[in-house]
């Protein structure tokens, strides 16, 4: 873990002291990288399948989910020891996967966030994996979970990004795009513009999801408009806080394309107030780092579940399975990922069902009338910049099992923690550095607990604020 957390510290010095136009140099260079990891090999192929499968009739979508069912059963039960111990101690064979059923999934035992955060790395991999790499999620309530991408795969999911997210929106990969995310592309809390790095080989303008105030919002703006940004996508909350920003500063925003949304629910009101401050549609998306399933949003503003993602049940609290119009916890199948399956996924979102599965496009695929997904507070800096997720501050620390943030006012954070046995009293000073490096100098609480305590709905909340703000 030393040695992780030492890498990243390293790298993080080398980009925090170089000058604006040599991090801009690093992040295109990363970006030509990233450009080639997803849009290269088999992207193109699979984009054409994604758009033929949107042709789909019922019958046809439930003949291919079968299909890539039985081959995701048969090839974990035989090739991941988690799932051949699992499902023998359940009393499956292999020959059981070769004739099963969509209706005989509820049979089999859910996968729990725990035992993707134990073994992701381990015993839920194939033996016949293609060679890859870890993706984690934000870890903002504790531990990450890693996510194994091969290429093919990440080309794959990037090919079903394109088809049903922004090809929906009216957009595409190689327009001038801007984002706002979990990056750190400024290295401190110092609010010095500009607030925005430039990735050359993508046409990217990244935009600081941690420093957005009103005083930084023209400089925001800016970035904007001098690289001819066509589109805008990122956490909902952050394009929300900037977008009122623009709106009540009454400045002249650059006219978009479209804005993709995604990571917290997006309201009526986060809507109308993007859509005035970029003159363009909003549209919502659902998928996470684990990458078993897609929403995603059309151009009549419905939200479809894409059934080639994967395969989405929604069940209620004593596991089954709900009606239209009712509320549901998501348990995801993930039927593209076979390095890593995910299989009967408890990723712990609620969805509500629409009651009424026709929709405007024809198309035959699971109709949603809302994203619960998780709402977090906004933590306020020292210098008055909004945010709402806190990325990178528990990552490389697999010790930390589960974490909550808590404001209890401008110069004063709690963290509520639970930690295992592995948990070094150094891992307080650099979790207190990582927030401090967002926030400023304010002083750091640490409190261990058994456990954190969920909402009223069943939740964890992981970032809380105990002080006013104007929304």
């Amino acid at each position: 873990m030393d040695k992780i957390i030492n890498k990243i510290t390293m790298l993080n010095s080398i980009y925090k002291y170089s000058p604006v136009f040599l991090q801009n140099s690093y992040i295109s260079a990363y970006g030509y990288y990233w450009k080639h990891r997803r849009y290269g090999g088999v992207f193109k192929e699979k984009l054409v399948e994604f758009k033929a499968h949107e042709q789909f009739s019922k019958e046809q979508w439930d003949k291919y989910q079968t299909h890539q069912l039985r081959k995701l059963l048969i090839h974990a039960f035989s090739t991941v020891p988690f799932y051949t111990k699992l499902y023998k101690k359940h009393g499956f064979s292999l020959s059981d996967f070769k004739k099963f059923n969509l209706s005989d999934l509820s049979k089999l035992p859910f996968l729990e966030k725990d035992d993707l955060r134990k073994y992701g790395t381990t015993s839920l991999l194939s033996s016949k994996r293609e060679k890859g790499r870890f993706y984690s999620s934000s870890g903002s309530t504790g531990t990450p979970v890693k996510i194994y991408f091969s290429k093919k795969f990440h080309q794959t999911w990037s090919a079903l990004y394109e088809a049903r997210v922004r090809n929906w929106a009216g957009v595409n990969y190689k327009l001038p795009r801007a984002m706002i995310g979990g990056r750190r592309v400024l290295p401190s809390s110092i609010m010095k513009p500009p607030y925005y790095r430039y990735n050359l080989a993508e046409h990217q303008v990244y935009l600081s999801a941690y420093h957005i105030a009103e005083n930084t919002t023209k400089d925001y703006v800016s970035g904007l408009a001098s690289k001819n940004v066509k589109y805008l996508v990122g956490y909902a909350l952050s394009i929300y806080l900037l977008a009122k920003h623009i709106n009540k500063l009454k400045i002249d925003a650059p006219k978009l394309r479209a804005v993709l949304t995604s990571s917290e629910k997006l309201t009526p009101t986060m809507r109308n107030t993007i859509t005035n401050a970029f003159k363009c549609k909003v549209y919502d998306a659902y998928s996470g780092v684990e990458a078993c399933g897609l929403i995603s949003e059309n151009n009549a503003g419905e939200l479809l579940f894409s059934p080639d993602s994967g395969i989405m049940e929604l069940v209620d609290s004593n596991g089954n399975p709900i009606n239209n119009g009712e509320s549901g916890e998501v348990i995801a199948t993930g039927l593209l990922n076979f390095n890593q399956p995910l299989i009967r996924y408890r990723i712990g979102d609620t969805i509500t069902l629409s009651k009424s599965q026709k929709n405007s496009s024809q198309t035959n695929m699971p109709k949603i009338t809302e994203i619960e997904g998780r709402t977090e507070d906004i933590i306020i800096g020292l210098n008055g910049q909004k945010m709402v997720r806190f990325h990178s501050i528990f990552n490389g620390i697999a010790s930390v099992v589960m974490a909550q943030v808590i404001q209890n006012s401008l110069t004063e954070i709690q963290i509520n923690m639970v930690v295992d046995d592995t948990f070094q009293p150094n891992i307080e000073t650099i979790i207190e550095q990582r927030i401090q490096s967002q926030l400023g100098a304010v002083n750091i609480l640490f409190n261990y607990v058994d456990t954190i305590e969920k909402t009223a709905s069943g939740k964890y909340k992981s970032v809380i604020s105990k002080i006013s703000y104007e929304q």
